[in-house]
């Protein structure tokens, strides 16, 4: 399995965090915000100069092997398995408000982090013309939204591009209908200037290897959990696989496995 790689960009184009990406991430500068109680390892590796791959991990949720028996990772909400905390390597992150943005909608709308105090956030990072894990992803969002019934109207789904060469609002609307994104009533697909998102991506741990706009765009795959109070408090990775020729996928239970553990952390921090 594999977390996030997605299209289009520029080689210049660099955030600023650990990576953890179907193939793609960059190893961040040490001494950032977030340095106390996370690590990360990012290995990059580059094949008749199209292939990228990189592996990417928190200190606390790194792949291990299967036959290993772990501890219950501490923090963890008591309704998600060790079993669903592993799979998504579930980490709990210090708690403190997070990084604040106003950035533009799917619909041309002004949107900002706080204007969804008193709601759970789930925030991730995507790419408006990938075609690798973000499709994957917006499956477990709208399937997520589905499972969450009536506390679904407690819950925003929200994301930031990471496509620095398409920024436009008609970008992110076409993906967020292609995908089915729409139907999620609280989804959010925010974009702006490149300036504006590199900070994002930088105070979120997200980087962004952008290569020219019909290359693929490597960037860290991480999905937030915050409270209603706007605290940080949990972080997930998310992956896929690829078949053979390259097409990412999960398989149908594990897409309604993924789609229910957002759903029980997005109850978690809402409660």
């Amino acid at each position: 399995m594999t977390a996030d790689v997605n299209q289009s960009a520029s080689s210049a184009e660099a955030g600023a965090a650990p990576g953890g990406a179907a193939r793609g991430g960059v190893t961040p500068a040490p001494g950032g915000r977030r340095g106390t109680g996370m690590a990360a390892a990012v290995a990059l590796a580059v094949l008749a100069g199209v292939a990228f791959a990189a592996v990417f991990a928190f200190a606390l949720a790194g792949r291990r092997p299967a036959a290993v028996q772990l501890p219950r990772p501490s923090g963890i909400p008591s309704d998600v398995s060790t079993p669903l905390a592993e799979l998504m390597q579930l980490s709990t992150v210090p708690v403190r408000p997070a990084p604040g943005f106003t950035l533009t909608d799917q619909a041309g709308h002004p949107v900002s982090l706080a204007s969804f105090r008193g709601k759970a956030v789930v925030l991730t990072f995507m790419d408006p013309h990938c075609t690798d894990l973000c499709p994957i992803v917006s499956r477990e969002f709208v399937d997520a939204k589905r499972d969450l019934g009536a506390a679904a109207a407690r819950v925003a789904f929200v994301a930031v591009n990471v496509n620095p060469y398409h920024v436009k609002v008609s970008d992110v609307a076409a993906f967020s209908r292609a995908e089915g994104l729409d139907s999620i009533g609280s989804w959010y697909f925010l974009t702006g200037p490149v300036r504006e998102l590199r900070r994002i991506w930088s105070d979120y741990l997200i980087q962004v290897l952008a290569r020219g706009p019909n290359a693929d765009v490597i960037h860290t795959s991480l999905i937030y959990f915050i409270d209603p109070r706007g605290r940080e408090r949990y972080v997930i990775v998310p992956m896929d696989d690829h078949t053979k020729s390259g097409t990412a996928f999960l398989p149908a239970n594990q897409l309604a496995t993924w789609a229910r553990g957002i759903a029980l952390m997005a109850r978690a921090v809402g409660r």
